[in-house]
């Protein structure tokens, strides 16, 4: 629209300049044919006049042109340049006569500048030959063709003017019109995402470059809903197909470790144990991935105080912080007085599993010393959870990945290789479907500190919250 108003502008101007150009041509040359047959005219009367006598001229001149009163200019020579007749200054005060030069022996019509307000076209011709031949002159000020110069710019303008919003509105009006389609194709595919790729864009009923454009879209989208559907029945057949052999291999390593034997089978089976745990709970995030993804994870959406459950989660993981050496803070107490604490709407289990999967990967990565703290506050962004550590750190040029599945800054940071690297992509899952997000702030060697905000809630009244309780 811009580069539509942008040429029309320019359109208008060079055609509005040029019909200016003519009319002004017009005009003069209109002015300049009117002052040739006046001056015609005077040589006629000029010469029947002189032919009478010197004395008539005057009045045959006054008579028949009235120069002073229609403020028009009129001066008769003989043949030497003596003036027989000069006209007066004008009614209107157009110009000053005597500012006029001698016209004799300069026939033609020509501009004079100087003379008055504005330009004066004067007309001079010969009539007769020899000692008998007079000359004649008559101009007229070019201010009243100036002013009609300006009342046709004006009309111009404003021509131009209504014409142009006239087009300019059809244009938007034909413009929206014409990409009301891809409003509608753009609305639409922003509601489509990994969950409901069985959706589809709509089409036009017209044949032309939308309608294609959506068949491509909603072709593209069947390829992907393919390649999402090919992903998740990976995932669940691998899920499904570990987890029979996974509880095979656990039971009879945990009914070796109770057998009596020499201590290397033991410790054998034990570290074994350990392998299959590790490989069980790779499964389990996968699974729990796998329906995250496909949205079909049976959740108990509930109002809940998510400072009583941080408070009483990282209570029931002080031992292992004890045992890894750490200092675990928490600012809520596990009991929180009815309507204080921060409250939100969600699935307790699954908000649980954020909060134990933010202390875990914070005891990884804090050395024996450190300090992990976990806080709830409710700020204008919603109800914020912080987890923070005083640990290793992670860098910066890693901190846009930290979320992605199986990515793991370096085996030789953490004190504990066994990790997944799935943890916080479970973290970022479940955020997601609870309409929130998680946030990271880390410095390399001084520790990290993981963000999660979430819509937050009303708390409930007493009774409300007995029911809850």
């Amino acid at each position: 629209m811009i580069w539509y108003a942008v040429w029309l502008v320019m359109v208008f101007v060079v055609t509005g300049t040029l019909v200016h150009l003519v009319f002004r041509h017009y005009l003069e040359a209109t002015l300049a044919a009117s002052q040739r047959s006046r001056a015609t005219r005077i040589a006629g009367v000029a010469r029947r006049a002189l032919d009478a006598g010197h004395r008539d001229l005057h009045e045959a001149m006054t008579t028949s042109f009235a120069p002073e009163a229609t403020s028009r200019f009129v001066a008769v020579s003989d043949a030497n340049g003596m003036a027989l007749y000069r006209s007066g200054p004008p009614q209107d005060q157009s110009f000053d006569p005597v500012l006029i030069s001698d016209s004799t022996g300069k026939a033609g019509t020509r501009k004079l500048s100087g003379t008055g307000p504005g330009e004066l076209m004067l007309t001079a011709l010969q009539s007769g030959d020899g000692p008998r031949a007079i000359w004649v002159a008559t101009g007229e000020s070019m201010v009243p063709l100036l002013v009609e110069q300006r009342r046709f710019l004006v009309f111009l303008c404003i021509v131009f003017g209504v014409v142009g919003g006239v087009a300019l509105l059809g244009g938007r009006l034909l413009v929206d019109r014409a990409l009301r389609p891809v409003g509608e194709l753009t609305r639409s595919a922003e509601t489509i995402t990994s969950r409901n790729l069985s959706e589809r864009l709509p089409e036009p009923g017209s044949d032309d470059e939308f309608a294609e454009l959506s068949r491509a879209l909603n072709r593209m989208i069947t390829r992907l809903d393919e390649a999402f559907q090919h992903n998740r029945r990976f995932l669940d057949d691998a899920s499904h197909e570990l987890r029979t052999p996974l509880t095979i291999l656990r039971a009879e390593l945990e009914a070796l470790t109770r057998e009596t034997g020499p201590g290397r089978i033991r410790d054998t089976a034990a570290s074994l144990l350990d392998e299959v745990e590790r490989l069980g709970r790779l499964v389990e995030n996968l699974f729990a991935l796998s329906r995250l993804d496909a949205g079909r994870t049976p959740s108990e959406w509930r109002r809940m105080n998510l400072s009583q459950l941080a408070a009483s989660t990282a209570e029931q993981m002080r031992l292992l912080a004890d045992d890894k050496g750490l200092t675990l803070k928490c600012d809520s107490p596990v009991r929180v007085i009815v309507g204080g604490g921060v409250w939100i709407d969600g699935d307790r289990a699954r908000l649980k599993q954020v909060v134990v999967n933010l202390l875990d990967n914070a005891f990884k990565y804090t050395p024996r010393g450190g300090t992990v703290s976990v806080s709830v506050v409710e700020t204008d962004a919603g109800a914020v959870l912080e987890v923070a550590d005083t640990g290793i750190g992670i860098p910066a040029e890693a901190l846009s990945r930290v979320f992605d599945r199986f990515f793991r800054v370096d085996l030789s940071r953490s004190r504990e290789p066994e990790g997944t690297g799935i943890g916080l992509s479970i973290v970022r899952a479940i955020c997601s479907a609870h309409r929130g997000r998680v946030e990271v702030e880390s410095v390399e060697g001084r520790g990290s500190c993981f963000r999660v905000i979430l819509p937050a809630a009303a708390a409930p009244t007493k009774s409300e919250t007995e029911s809850l309780t």
